[in-house]
């Protein structure tokens, strides 16, 4: 006596189903908010908090796909301006450069972060497209 196949999730049931997983898309609230946590996280932990919150969301929202790499492409930017002036501090010059590379973050990314709560898009001037 054979039974109806077994249904996804319940016991004996494949783990390997061929069909792609679908996601979930995200209310334009979610969008609003995790845009801007995309654009301000990264004032507080440089690249990271923008790298992980567009792997997680890009498939799930176009205008976070959008800020998330643009986010991600200027925090990588400001990385590299960092490093250059932490480098270069020991001629002094290091020190304007990590302070205006300070001072574009915060200013930029509050900007990032006005449009993306305003769900238009935002780009980052002075930055390198890693990412496009």
């Amino acid at each position: 006596m054979t039974g109806p196949p077994p249904q996804p999730g319940a016991e004996g049931a494949s783990p390997q189903d061929p069909r792609p997983a679908r996601a979930v898309p995200v209310s334009a609230g979610e969008e609003q908010g995790w845009g801007v946590a995309m654009h301000l996280g990264g004032v507080f932990l440089s690249w990271l908090v923008p790298l992980v919150l567009w792997l997680v969301f890009r498939q799930r929202s176009a205008m976070l796909d959008d800020h998330g790499k643009e986010a991600l492409n200027f925090q990588i930017t400001l990385f590299i301006a960092y490093v250059i002036g932490t480098l270069t501090t020991i001629l002094l010059i290091g020190f304007v450069i990590l302070a205006l590379a300070w001072l574009l973050s915060v200013i930029f990314s509050i900007m990032a972060a006005l449009a993306a709560y305003q769900r238009r898009p935002y780009r980052y001037p002075l930055t390198i497209r890693f990412i496009s």
